[in-house]
């Protein structure tokens, strides 16, 4: 990590390992913890995402030898919506 960094750690609010944070303190980096909801939450949030029929809005789709290409197309900030990286056939 470099000197003032960012470090956004998702999902661990709710329990986590120990952490030296000596090396955090002397680089200066900001960490911030993301609270990503209970299971329960997880679980309703899906029923209704199938109840109302919703789906992502994809922009472009790239076959997984153009994945180099999708990672620069995400980096321009073209797009509107879903960058998709197809991993198998279908």
């Amino acid at each position: 990590m470099r000197t003032g960094g960012h470090i956004a750690l998702i999902g661990v609010l709710s329990g986590y390992g120990q952490v030296n944070p000596l090396p955090i303190l002397m680089k200066g980096v900001r960490v911030q913890g993301i609270y990503v909801g209970s299971r329960e939450m997880f679980e309703a949030m899906n029923r209704a995402i199938a109840l109302h029929r919703l789906h992502p809005v994809v922009d472009r789709v790239f076959g997984f030898d153009d994945a180099v290409a999708a990672f620069r197309y995400m980096e321009s900030a073209a797009h509107f919506g879903k960058i998709v990286i197809r991993v198998s056939g279908s």
